[in-house]
């Protein structure tokens, strides 16, 4: 999200004034980003899939927002950056988790094998950046980060085609994952 922060930061600044002057904290937009991604999860699984593509945008705003909200108001923390990179992958566990149950029930056999494939890879480029960065070295390389998934899941969605957003997802984050094994490997020559 760090790329698109630029972007959106001219645009989102209102809504983080008017979300500094509320007791509502940080953590607790993290938290509330969770549940409207469960939710847009149930969507997925039991609804439509074009109106899932408008909400998982609006759901993953708060992974902007959150931040922005905390260095607004000066609340940064170490667990508030904890807390708010795992449950980025809970909801984006929770997206693909929805996609597979909607295969299930409609007798679509290849997206939750799909769905599963993703959530694998995806799950792999965090791994890599934060065990990268635990070995003290960058581990940003790559070009399929979260946004560039919630991007493809989204857009894929609202084009009725939800298979195709995984399978792009899968392959993507795949390359991120050897492209973040290269970049160590080059800051690690041992």
């Amino acid at each position: 999200m760090n790329a698109l922060r630029p972007l959106v930061a001219p645009l989102s600044a209102p809504l983080i004034r008017w979300l500094a002057a509320t007791p509502l904290t940080p953590n607790q937009l993290t938290l509330l980003g969770l549940v409207l991604n469960g939710a847009v999860a149930a969507v997925l699984a039991f609804g439509n899939v074009r109106l899932g593509g408008v909400l998982v945008l609006l759901a993953s705003a708060f992974d902007l927002l959150d931040g922005a909200l905390a260095r607004a108001t000066g609340r940064v923390s170490r667990f508030g950056a904890f807390l708010d990179s795992t449950l980025d992958r809970v909801a984006e566990g929770l997206l693909f988790l929805g996609l597979a149950g909607r295969g299930a029930r409609h007798g679509e056999s290849g997206l939750p094998l799909w769905a599963f494939l993703a959530s694998a890879t995806s799950l792999l480029v965090s791994y890599s950046r934060a065990r990268a960065e635990g070995l003290g070295v960058r581990g940003e390389a790559g070009l399929f980060d979260r946004p560039a998934r919630v991007v493809t899941l989204a857009v894929g969605l609202l084009l009725g085609q939800g298979r195709l957003a995984l399978v792009l997802i899968t392959l993507g984050a795949a390359l991120t994952v050897l492209q973040r094994i290269v970049a160590v490997r080059q800051q690690l020559p041992d």
